[in-house]
């Protein structure tokens, strides 16, 4: 078996690269720093089409494969995981509607969505519920033609500036999907800031009280939530972050490569020393090893295959935990430089803590790929 990209992925792949060198990796300390991304870089990734990679071309979006799309997620996960970020929970929220839509939702929304005239962000957790999504406490009660939606979503990732959120409520015992404009009444956000990594994803805590929430604004159907809407956009979002944390490694490992190269220590530069070496050799396999498993599960979603999901997970635990080593390994080798903010390798390290939580924490992961393996799908 013979895996390569085709020329078409390799091109995208080389135009990925040239933005993510020119718009974001020079500024992208500043941005984590000041907590905040430039709504002129937003704008920017939007006349590039990014934030419609996922939209068919109906819509005017790129309509990119499953590859492609990671291939994307990798080179910003390079740059910067925050910017990656606004590429992964912007992208759950078109797929969903997309997937799960109305012809009047995709009409309105699609649109606006693959141009970043809209911005979307995903609102799952809540200060009670993370991992346990069946444990949301946000209510919803239908009044006429309208919901009221009451309750608290925390962690939003670019919550403090989307326009409209893929929202989840209790609603009459079961659990339902929302498009919750941030001009709703009842609606409003607080920013949250000094988080530990992707600190420019600017995240926010939505309050909701009596919001008005048109009955044409769920998604799909009452009880439709968890079983479907919220699997299907999170499996997006879980491989989004894995094809990120590979862009972190490769970061790490460039870095170490050209800080090795320079820095002298006991009259030999450091990338001589043999357990230099050592930590150099992991990430370089690591790194192969997460990109295979990426693209691996880039192609079972492009042929539908029923595995996909759980190939997603195994792509995402191996991905985060090799970036959070090889994060380390990084700073380590920097040394008391390695902790500075002079280098970009703090901030990787700082990021990849992240990268082990969201989109199912390292050890959810583990608890659902070692039940799957024990229903005898791996040998």
């Amino acid at each position: 078996m013979k895996l390569e990209l085709t020329s078409e992925q390799r091109s995208s792949q080389k135009a990925f690269r040239a933005f993510v060198e020119e718009a974001i990796v020079p500024y992208a300390d500043t941005f984590d720093q000041e907590e905040c991304t430039p709504p002129d870089l937003i704008k920017k990734i939007g006349q590039q089409g990014y934030l419609g990679a996922l939209i068919s071309p109906e819509w005017g979006g790129r309509g990119m494969d499953m590859i492609s799309f990671g291939i994307l997620n990798e080179e910003f996960g390079r740059g910067c995981s925050s910017l990656r970020s606004l590429l992964t929970v912007h992208s759950m929220v078109t797929y969903a509607i997309q997937r799960w839509g109305s012809r009047q939702q995709k009409d309105l929304w699609l649109p606006r969505l693959a141009t970043g005239e809209v911005i979307g962000a995903f609102a799952l957790s809540e200060p009670n519920a993370g991992s346990d999504a069946s444990g949301i406490e946000m209510q919803a009660k239908l009044c006429g033609d309208t919901y009221l939606l009451n309750g608290r979503k925390k962690w939003i990732t670019y919550g403090e500036i989307a326009d409209v959120y893929l929202l989840f409520a209790q609603c009459e015992g079961s659990i339902a999907a929302f498009l919750v404009e941030s001009n709703f009444p009842g609606f409003r956000r607080q920013p949250l800031r000094g988080m530990v990594g992707t600190r420019a994803s600017m995240l926010a805590e939505l309050i909701l009280e009596d919001c008005q929430v048109p009955v044409t604004h769920v998604v799909g159907r009452k009880g439709f939530g968890v079983a479907s809407v919220t699997t299907s956009a999170l499996d997006i979002g879980r491989y989004s972050v894995a094809c990120g944390c590979v862009g972190i490694i490769q970061a790490c490992f460039e870095a170490s490569r050209a800080y090795t190269s320079e820095r002298k220590q006991f009259g030999a530069l450091l990338k001589d020393q043999q357990l230099i070496q050592q930590m150099m050799t992991g990430m370089i396999t690591n790194l192969r090893a997460a990109r295979l498993l990426c693209y691996n599960a880039g192609y079972l979603k492009d042929i539908g295959a029923p595995n996909t999901i759980m190939e997603t997970w195994i792509a995402k635990y191996f991905a985060s935990t090799a970036a959070a080593k090889a994060a380390s390994d990084a700073v380590q080798i920097h040394g008391a430089n390695g902790c500075s903010n002079a280098y970009p390798v703090q901030r990787y390290w700082r990021d990849t803590k992240v990268m082990e939580i969201i989109e199912g924490s390292t050890q959810i992961q583990e608890i659902n790929i070692a039940g799957y393996g024990y229903q005898g799908f791996y040998a």
